[in-house]
Formats: structure tokens, sequence, C-alpha cells
């Protein structure tokens, strides 16, 4: 039988369905005709998915999928597909699995056999790359920076070691705090803050990690989803980088171990040398 017009037959399998993150008119075609042709979709939310299946008159049943999903669930969506069922994958916004649940569907499917298709769309991670104007020729994802302050100095440590482009989501209301590590280990660093992306108040805001530091600790944190982008470091400091300019500012915040520490990943220097300088300038400040 020819399925109805607007309505696609699809063939069995985990369809990774991207979902607009702000503007729903970003869904593409072919996610709509797949969010329609699916026999389930599972989701995280139902309430936000509903809100978009409803704009474009969708009626396909959801179930939900989040990361407090558990073996028996993903057994029952995979025994799904298995038995011959379309199922559609739809975080609450954006693409699946980029710092989503979805993670051990997947691989499980793959380890069954089961055919599992992407279907392409909106991306925070990428629709921050685009707008920030810094290199996009090699980029890196770090995902959410952890919530406690030393984990998160340890995370910006690593990113501003690595040689391109770092991306990282960020809760708005610890943003201030995260702008000021990065400002205490590189201040000169380029960034931007891309906020409400694809939104009525979509916004940018470029300058270097001690500038930006300073706003947000005057302004109090922005509203709204926040994506961070930092960029790589000067081709001059990549290899050789001030090792005094970075300890003195990562020392203002940071104790000796934590400023060594941080620096070593910056630099790439050895940890040995770095504390045996951090501790040297640390006398040095204290009049010792």
């Amino acid at each position: 039988m020819e399925a109805p017009e607007g309505q696609v037959k699809l063939a069995p399998g985990l369809y990774l369905v991207a979902t607009p993150i702000g503007n729903l008119r970003d869904i593409t075609l072919r996610a709509r005709d797949v969010l329609r042709g699916a026999d389930v979709i599972a989701c995280e939310d139902t309430r936000v998915t509903r809100r978009l299946l409803d704009r474009y008159d969708i009626a396909t049943p959801l179930v939900r999928y989040d990361d407090h999903s558990g073996d028996g669930d993903r057994r029952r969506l995979l025994d799904r597909v298995a038995s011959g069922e379309a199922v559609a994958l739809a975080s609450d916004a954006g693409t699946p699995l980029v710092s989503d649940p979805g993670f051990k569907l997947v691989r499980a499917a793959v380890a069954e056999g089961l055919d599992v298709v992407p279907v392409p769309g909106p991306s925070s991670v990428l629709a921050a790359l685009c707008l920030a104007g810094l290199p996009t020729d090699r980029f890196s994802f770090a995902g959410f920076l952890p919530e406690k302050a030393a984990g998160r100095q340890a995370a910006l440590a690593d990113a501003l070691g690595l040689p391109g482009t770092v991306v990282a989501f960020e809760a708005a209301r610890r943003l201030p705090g995260c702008l000021a590590d990065l400002a205490a280990l590189d201040p000169g660093r380029p960034v931007v803050v891309a906020r409400e992306l694809t939104k009525r108040f979509e916004e940018a805001v470029r300058g270097s990690a001690a500038e930006l530091a300073e706003r947000y600790r005057k302004e109090g944190p922005p509203r709204g989803e926040v994506v961070l982008v930092i960029g790589p470091p000067a081709e001059a400091d990549a290899g050789a980088a001030d090792l005094d300019s970075a300890l003195r500012a990562a020392l203002r915040d940071l104790s000796v171990k934590e400023a060594a520490s941080a620096v070593a990943y910056m630099t790439g220097r050895k940890r040995r040398e770095v504390y045996a300088r951090a501790v040297e300038l640390s006398k040095e400040r204290d009049g010792r």
C-alpha cells in the first residue's frame, strides 16, 4: 500500500533525529518526514517534543528516554526495532548524543546489528563555532564543564592546551566564575559567549578572557542557554608560552599546586619544572 501524502514509509531502524535548538522553523524536511513516519519517538521530555510535533501536525506516539533510562527501557526500544519498527530518537534540542542521552542505546543497537540512521540538522556546537569568528579548521568539543570550581579549572587548563578552537557548554549562572577562571589562566585568550542561539535574543559577545570576565563580573549571569567558544593559542605562544606570565595570572586565584598543574597543562611543560617556578614566584609575591 502506498504511504499517505506527507508520510514516508521508513525501513526498520533507529533514527537519530536532530531537532531545532530554538527556532522551530529550523527543522529539516527529512526530519519532519522521519518523525511523522516513525512508529514511535523516544525523547528526553515528551512535553518539549510534543510542542514541536504539534507545530507540524505530527501525531506519532512518544516515549520518554533520558539520562535516567535503564537497561529495560533500552531493551524495549531495541526489541521494537528488531521486530521491524522504525524508532526515532530525538533530544529536547539539537543533535542526539551531543551532551545528550542516547549513547548507550546506539551502542547497543550497533552491537546487535540493527540499522542506525543519522538524520542531521541543528547543532548548537556548530552554530556557535560558525558565528564566533575564530578558526574552524580544527576544533574540539568539551561538553558541559564540571560544576565544581576545581574540576572546571582543570578542564579549562586542559582546553587551553589544545591546538584548535574549543567549544563548551556552561550554565549561565556559572558563567562569571567560569570566565574568571579562564582569565586567571590566560587573560588574553580570545573568547566568545554565544547566547540564546536561533532565538529572539540571540547574542554573541566577543573579547579576551579578561575583558569578558570583567564584563560578566559587573553584569552578573546572563539569561538563557550559553555556549562558550575559546580560541586556539596564538601561534607564537603555542610552542613556548610565557611561563612567568601564565603562572602569575594563575596564582591570583589558585594555590601553588593548582596553578602549577593548570599551567603545565596549558604550556605542555614538565609539571616539576612549572611547580618549582610557581613556588619561586609565590615567594616573590609574598615578599619572602
